[in-house]
């Protein structure tokens, strides 16, 4: 293995990052059926077919950010990482290893949480995947999307090609 640093990430994990973030939008965005589907097996309905294939589709989505998540989690590991620009401030680049590795810790504990409530009807799992969890992505999210345009825009580093052009 080679000991020369790390400058960009591979292909395979920049699709991986840009396919999941699709996915985890649309998961985040389009819970209406998932929502439906509970609202109803809670007052005891009988849910209609659209409403269980919404759900389901939320469901597959989210077993596909999962499997993602694990294969970039293995490739993080084999093919490794760009260290942060020499010139980030110490505690910022502390503040993007907590929020990066909470982000991974979400897209495995995130989809597991989602699976233990639909597929297995644990409540306190489906509570917490759709209010803190959820809640924490999208914080995530604009603080990523936030880091990367400060380093774009005011610090005038080129991370954000390290995601798009390698």
């Amino acid at each position: 293995m080679s000991s020369s640093p790390v400058l960009s990430y591979s292909i395979p994990q920049r699709l991986i990052h840009w396919l999941m973030a699709g996915l985890i939008f649309f998961n985040l965005i389009f819970t209406e059926g998932m929502e439906e589907l509970t609202e109803a097996a809670e007052e005891g309905q009988t849910p209609s077919a659209d409403m269980i294939a919404s759900a389901n589709i939320h469901a597959y989505v989210g077993i596909g950010i999962l499997c993602l998540a694990v294969l970039r989690l293995i490739l993080r590991l084999t093919h490794g990482a760009p260290e942060a620009p020499a010139d980030e401030p110490p505690v910022v680049r502390l503040v993007g290893k907590i929020v990066h590795g909470t982000f991974y810790l979400l897209f495995l504990v995130m989809p597991a949480a989602g699976i233990a409530a639909y597929y297995f009807g644990i409540g306190t799992a489906g509570e917490l995947h759709a209010g803190p969890m959820k809640l924490l992505m999208w914080v995530l999210i604009v603080l990523h999307v936030g880091a990367v345009l400060v380093h774009q825009f005011v610090w005038k580093t080129p991370v954000i090609q390290r995601m798009t052009k390698g």
